[in-house]
């Protein structure tokens, strides 16, 4: 076969093996986190309808955030917001062409990878 035809078959990629930069993983998440964001919005209006209907309805409320399920839904949700905030910070600052140079546009993605979960544990450690 001649190197220049391609090939009929299908091609396998093994996702698990290719590696991303870290910004474009950064990029990913900020994308799935203002997914998550946009479909807890019913929940959350919700859970507020709920807390708002009376003395009743705000101790069943509180009782629901209280289970450990509802612990992790909020860490993610809170996540996914300082994720979301923390990620558009350094799109606006990209889009000042602050960091655009080599290391400075990985570094930020690392900062924003790794201050989301933490200052999502540290709201819902706050929120305990």
């Amino acid at each position: 076969m001649n190197p220049m035809q391609t090939s009929s078959r299908p091609v396998f990629l093994n996702l698990l093996q290719i590696r991303l930069p870290v910004a474009a993983v950064m990029s990913i998440a900020h994308r799935a986190a203002g997914v998550l964001l946009f479909l807890a919005i019913p929940l959350l209006v919700g859970l507020l309808s709920l807390a708002l209907s009376g003395n009743g309805g705000f101790h069943r409320a509180s009782q629901l955030l209280q289970q450990p399920w509802s612990r992790l839904l909020m860490f993610l949700l809170l996540w996914a917001l300082a994720h979301h905030f923390l990620a558009g910070i350094r799109y606006l600052l990209l889009d000042a062409h602050l960091g655009v140079r080599a290391p400075y546009f990985r570094h930020s993605a690392w900062t924003v990878l790794i201050c989301a979960p933490v200052l999502a544990l540290g709201l819902l450690w706050g929120l305990a």
